[in-house]
């Protein structure tokens, strides 16, 4: 099977089919650190300067500020605290580069991939730069975000100030930015070549990807302090901003799967952090569960049957608020943030889990690797589920042991 087949057989729980051979990535830190410790370097990350989709292409100013120019991508050095993908997570994302040596060393599937097709802002902001010096870059960012680069720890810029205030301003961005009758502008000159090669794809081809979700776009755009009182304060502008996106990510992918045919939708959230949800029972079922409800009974009534979530931190209170909703699965599933998967697999055994093993513990040696692949194993068995690290993979895990616990999982993954 290729990788999309193994990917809708895995995720509709067939236990007779092995599960793509993924990571969900890799700090830069932690690539560099590996290729000084034998991983073969044959393809150094290439960070993409093209700009696309806000998805694909929000913090590439902050990567590539340096290399300004420059014809060659190679030439850009990896930032310690930029993302690497390793396959598991939809690309391209975030101006962050996809992964081929680890890949290439463990036999990795194919990475899933997202539509090429802008579904956040347009047109986008105009990127400027506000004030640079030897240590940081302020800039405007393509989301209308006022971002912060630290050039030193290179880590993903922190954002400053964000472009939705109040009535006033959404009004504004609503007006110029997401109007419905222009949905054709959305896609790229290339389309029609896009759409014979997605047609013929041995890949999971994907919609939503960050920053959609119905919680983490707000987050995104009004900062997470501003968005915690406008709950209360404000309900009236929260939810007229959820039912413009909701309505607008219909709008956009009733076109693109008029055309094309996709496997599954991701969303972000990150609505939880590492003592439980950031959000109340009551606020998700008032202000999320409508609009999830509309944006899955749609997806599902298209074919389209996998509806991924991607939070980190403990979302056990959520989990049953999540599937009510209609999604289907989630990721990655941060075991070090208070998550067991066994557990989870027993009490929901419709939800599909990727991720699930601990990341840091991969650096305390074989023997605990050995000991967290113990459920991995079990749920190997149980289909609907892919296994990989629960986050980017941390520096303090040595290559000698990550190739270890990386063919140790890949055995298991074979046995199936």
């Amino acid at each position: 099977m290729n990788t999309r087949e193994l990917f809708l057989e895995t995720m509709s729980f067939n236990t007779r089919v092995k599960p793509p051979k993924w990571e969900f990535g890799y700090w830069g830190s932690t690539i560099k650190r590996w290729y000084s410790e034998g991983l073969p370097k044959k393809n150094y990350p290439e960070i993409p300067k093209d700009i696309l989709t806000i998805s694909a292409s929000i913090y590439t100013t902050a990567w590539t500020y340096k290399w300004k120019g420059s014809k060659n991508d190679k030439e850009i050095k990896l930032p310690n605290g930029i993302g690497i993908w390793g396959g598991a997570l939809y690309w391209p994302s975030q101006g962050f580069p996809l992964d081929k040596d680890v890949a290439g060393y463990f036999n990795f599937d194919k990475s899933e991939i997202l539509v090429n097709v802008e579904q956040f802002f347009l047109p986008h902001f105009d990127i400027e730069v506000i004030e640079e010096d030897e240590s940081s870059l302020i800039y405007i960012d393509l989301d209308g975000v006022k971002r912060k680069y630290l050039k030193k720890e290179a880590t993903i810029p922190t954002s400053l100030d964000w472009p939705i205030k109040d009535w006033k301003t959404w009004n504004i961005i609503k007006d110029e930015r997401l109007r419905l009758e222009n949905i054709g502008k959305r896609f790229p000159k290339n389309w029609p070549s896009l759409v014979k090669e997605y047609k013929n794809r041995d890949y999971p081809l994907v919609l939503g990807g960050y920053p959609i979700g119905l919680f983490g776009t707000l987050a995104h755009l009004l900062g997470y302090e501003n968005l915690f009182y406008f709950y209360y304060d404000a309900p009236d502008l929260i939810h007229d901003i959820l039912t413009t996106f909701t309505n607008l990510w219909i709008s956009i992918w009733e076109e693109v799967l008029s055309q094309v045919n996709v496997d599954c939708i991701h969303l972000w959230e990150d609505v939880s952090s590492g003592r439980g949800s950031m959000i109340s029972p009551d606020i998700f079922k008032q202000f999320m569960t409508p609009n999830y409800k509309k944006l899955t009974d749609f997806v599902k009534n298209k074919g389209v049957n996998i509806i991924l979530l991607d939070t980190d931190g403990d979302c056990n209170e959520l989990i049953p608020m999540f599937l009510e909703a209609g999604i289907t699965g989630l990721y990655p599933m941060e075991v070090s943030a208070g998550m067991d998967v066994i557990s989870a697999r027993k009490k929901y055994p419709n939800l599909q889990i990727m991720g699930g093993i601990p990341k840091s513990d991969i650096s305390i040696g074989k023997k605990r690797i050995d000991e967290i692949l113990k459920d991995t194993e079990i749920l190997l068995k149980s289909g609907g589920y892919i296994p990989f690290g629960d986050h980017l993979i941390p520096p303090e895990v040595p290559w000698e042991y990550f190739k270890y616990y990386r063919e140790k999982l890949n055995d298991l993954i074979d046995k199936k």
